[in-house]
């Protein structure tokens, strides 16, 4: 999802500046045809992710630990958010306004989310006492 959000919202900074270079004036049917059909994808991913989530944590009762693999899914949501804001400016597309400004509060959400674990993965391991197995004694 991450991957195709930036694609959008490279596509959308483009048609946005395309008046600037002919090359990408020429290019412009095609280029909003593929802009389009990345977010549309990015946008696919959404309802999958979720499901999977609800599957692993929900379903198989995977433990919810702190893992650095974590950031690889806060990314993507703000991306995902910057790149509709463009998309529709780019294309003004006033109906997806709306997408973006709710959307901002699920991807802070998920990033202070993952920042507090981790904060609390680093205080638990750094409070620890050290074992005498892991001190060299003996």
């Amino acid at each position: 999802m991450g991957a195709l959000a930036i694609t959008t919202l490279a596509g959308a900074r483009l048609i946005m500046n395309a008046c600037y270079l002919r090359t990408v004036e020429e290019m412009q049917p095609f280029l909003k045809g593929f802009t389009l059909l990345s977010w549309a994808m990015a946008t696919w991913w959404i309802p999958l992710l979720v499901m999977l989530g609800v599957w692993k944590y929900g379903r198989q009762r995977y433990p919810l630990r702190y893992a650095p693999l974590y950031w690889s899914a806060v990314f993507p949501l703000g991306m995902y958010t910057v790149a509709t804001h463009q998309l529709a400016r780019a294309e003004d597309l006033d109906m997806l306004m709306p997408l973006p400004h709710y959307f901002v509060f699920v991807a802070l959400l998920a990033w202070l989310a993952t920042a507090t674990a981790m904060l609390w993965r680093f205080a638990r391991v750094l409070l620890q006492p050290a074992s005498p197995a892991s001190s060299g004694g003996a």
